[in-house]
C-alpha cells in the first residue's frame, strides 16, 4: 500500500495520529502569526481571553478525538494531565509577568516574545518527554522517583513558599550580558540589530533586551518543565498522551497570559492549590500500591485534580474580592 506507513506504530500509536496532531499545531501556529497577529499591536483582555476560549476548547475537543479513538481511560488521562499542565502553566505567567517588568518589554512586543517561546517549548518538552519515557520504559521504578520528587516540591511550595526569582543578580543574565553586545534600549520588535560598537568603532551585531527576555522565558519554562513533566507521567507513561496534553495546554500560554498578567493579583491561593495538586499526583501511585490496585482510578483522578484546582481559584477570587471591598471602604473614610 502506498500509505503503508500512515498505520506504521511509533512510540505506541500510528504514524498518522502523531502527523495530525504535529499537523493541528502547525495550522494553529501559522493562523496566529500569520493571520491574527500579522501586525503588532497590544493585545486587550478581551481578545486575550476570545483566544484564550478558543485554545481551550481545541485542547478539549482533541481530548475528545483521544477518548473516541483510544478509550475512556486514556480519554481521562488525557484531560487530567490537559488541566494539570494549563494550571501549572498559570503559575508560569506569574514568572513571565516579572521577565517582562524587569526587561521593560512594551505590550506591543510581548506577544512576540511568547510566540518564538512557544515554538522553543515545542522542541524541548519533546526532548524531555522523549528521554522521561526512554527512562520509564527501561527502569519502571523511575516513576517512584518521579512521584516522591513531586511530594516534595508540593511540601516545598506549601511551607516554605514559591519565592520570586531575582533577575537582577540572575547568573544567567549576568553571563549573557558579560558576554554579549547588548544595546541599552528596544529596537522595535527586533532580537538583534547591527550598530556602532563605542569600543572600536565598527559595525557589530547587537542583542537587544527583547532577545535577554526571550532567553528567559525558554529557561523559566525548562524549571517549570521539571514539575510538569513528572507530574504528567505518574499519571500516564503513555508518551502520544503525556505530549499532546503538554502541549495543547501551553498553546493557550501566551493568548492567556494578557488577560491572566492583568489580574495576578486575584490568583493569590493559586500557588497552595498547586502544591496540593502536586502532592496528591506523587502520592497516587503509592496510595494505589497499598490499595493493591493496578493504578489508581483516571475519573476519580481527574475528579480530585478539578476540584483542587476550582477550590483554589474560587477561593483566591473571593479572597481578593473581600480585600479590596476592605481598601475601597477605608479610603472612603
Amino acid at each position: 500500500m502506498e500509505f503503508a506507513f500512515l498505520f506504521v506504530d511509533w512510540l505506541g500509536k500510528p504514524v498518522w495520529m502523531w502527523l495530525g496532531f504535529l499537523g493541528i499545531v502547525l495550522a494553529l501556529l501559522v493562523f496566529d502569526l500569520g493571520v491574527l497577529h500579522r501586525d503588532n499591536h497590544e493585545i486587550e483582555v478581551r481578545e486575550s481571553l476570545l483566544l484564550s476560549t478558543l485554545y481551550i476548547s481545541l485542547g478539549l475537543a482533541f481530548g475528545g478525538f483521544v477518548w473516541w479513538q483510544l478509550g475512556a481511560e486514556p480519554g481521562m488521562n488525557y484531560l487530567t494531565g490537559f488541566v494539570v499542565e494549563k494550571t501549572l502553566a498559570l503559575d508560569n505567567v506569574f514568572v513571565i509577568a516579572l521577565i517582562f517588568s524587569f526587561f521593560a518589554v512594551p505590550r506591543i512586543y510581548q506577544h512576540r516574545v511568547l510566540f518564538w517561546g512557544i515554538l522553543g517549548v515545542i522542541v524541548l518538552r519533546a526532548i524531555m518527554i522523549g528521554l522521561g519515557a526512554t527512562l520509564v520504559s527501561q527502569f519502571s521504578w523511575v516513576l517512584y522517583l518521579f512521584a516522591a520528587f513531586l511530594i516534595l516540591t508540593g511540601i516545598k511550595m506549601l511551607w516554605i513558599g514559591d519565592n520570586e526569582p531575582e533577575l537582577g543578580s540572575n547568573p544567567v543574565v549576568n553571563f549573557l550580558r558579560r558576554r554579549l553586545n547588548v544595546t541599552d534600549e528596544h529596537h522595535g520588535q527586533a532580537f538583534f540589530v547591527r550598530q556602532q560598537n563605542p569600543a572600536t568603532g565598527r559595525l557589530t551585531w547587537f542583542v537587544t533586551p527583547l532577545f535577554l527576555a526571550l532567553v528567559m522565558v525558554e529557561l523559566a519554562d525548562i524549571v517549570f518543565a521539571v514539575d510538569s513533566v513528572p507530574a504528567i507521567f505518574t499519571i500516564t507513561t503513555d508518551p502520544y498522551i503525556v505530549y499532546t496534553s503538554n502541549i495543547f495546554a501551553i498553546l493557550g500560554l501566551r493568548a492567556l497570559y494578557f488577560a491572566l498578567a492583568a489580574m495576578i493579583h486575584r490568583f493569590k491561593y493559586l500557588k497552595p492549590a498547586l502544591a496540593i495538586v502536586l502532592v496528591f499526583i506523587g502520592s497516587k501511585i503509592f496510595i494505589a500500591d497499598l490499595a493493591g490496585l493496578e493504578k489508581f482510578p483516571a475519573a476519580l483522578s481527574l475528579g480530585i485534580t478539578f476540584a483542587i484546582i476550582a477550590s483554589g481559584v474560587v477561593w483566591s477570587l473571593v479572597k481578593t474580592r473581600d480585600q479590596r471591598q476592605v481598601v475601597n471602604q477605608s479610603s472612603t473614610h
